[in-house]
């Protein structure tokens, strides 16, 4: 089971890429990685060297502080946006459990019954289709 923390450190290495527009391609070829390993680094199941964690700071254009989250605020509001709603309970399990569903119409169909959730509809009808 992965460290917390590595799990915070791949969140924070995602969101900004992400906010970046970088894909995890572009991201491991400027590292000279597989895109495979910076999945692995993104979702804390294989621990970034003191090393490489430098690297990717430098290439994401932010300090290794803001990686471990030791930079208060930075990154804009990250901390009360996407990270923060990561921190709520359950929220990682989900993710997990979403992840480990390989048929994309099981996923389409949890995606879809999850908004409608959120939206407040009660006539949803899950399919596979």
């Amino acid at each position: 089971m992965p460290d917390p923390i590595d799990i915070d450190v791949g969140a924070r290495i995602r969101v900004r890429r992400k906010e970046l527009g970088y894909s995890q391609a572009y991201l491991a070829d400027h590292l000279g990685l597989t895109f495979q390993q910076v999945q692995k680094y993104e979702r804390g199941s294989n621990r970034v060297s003191a090393s490489m964690l430098v690297r990717i700071a430098e290439r994401l254009g932010c300090t290794v502080g803001y990686l471990v989250g030791e930079e208060a605020g930075s990154g804009g509001n990250l901390e009360n946006g996407l990270l923060g709603r990561f921190a709520k309970p359950g929220v990682t399990e989900l993710v997990e459990a979403f992840d480990s569903i390989e048929s994309p119409q099981v996923r389409g169909a949890l995606l879809r019954l999850a908004r409608s959730m959120a939206e407040g509809d009660d006539d949803f009808e899950v399919t596979a289709a």
